[in-house]
């Protein structure tokens, strides 16, 4: 894998991650919980009004865009465990950007899955 496709495989994964904590913010509204709470019209409509979620698909939208041009480049096989990394990076954001706890089983397993990513990149 060369430089830019590295640096874009990064960035997919990156805007992945992004795209779950944007998530994250905007379904933890009130708004979304009562809606949720009331009917599945209600929820649907809320979830289409919220700016976080809108803004969470949108990063998704451009992350898929990204990984679209990363499978052109290199074997899945190669590129798919990168996305292991958008989960360390969802980890890390949830823990400094939403407050989540960090425990020493869960710092543990990171660093599994990110042991896995340099055995099968340098592959």
């Amino acid at each position: 894998m060369n430089a830019s496709t590295l640096a874009l495989t990064l960035l997919s994964v990156t805007i992945a991650a992004l795209a779950q904590i944007t998530l994250k913010i905007g379904v933890s509204t009130q708004t979304i919980r009562e809606a949720l709470a009331s009917s599945p019209v209600d929820f649907f409509v809320a979830l289409a009004l919220n700016p976080y979620v809108i803004a969470g698909f949108a990063l998704y939208g451009l992350g898929a865009m990204s990984w679209v041009v990363v499978l052109t480049r290199v074997d899945v096989s190669q590129a798919y465990p990168f996305v292991g990394l958008s989960i360390l990076l969802a980890f890390g954001l949830g823990h400094f950007l939403l407050g989540e706890p960090l425990s020493m089983i869960r710092i543990a397993g990171m660093l599994l899955v990110v042991s896995g990513i340099v055995l099968v990149a340098q592959s």
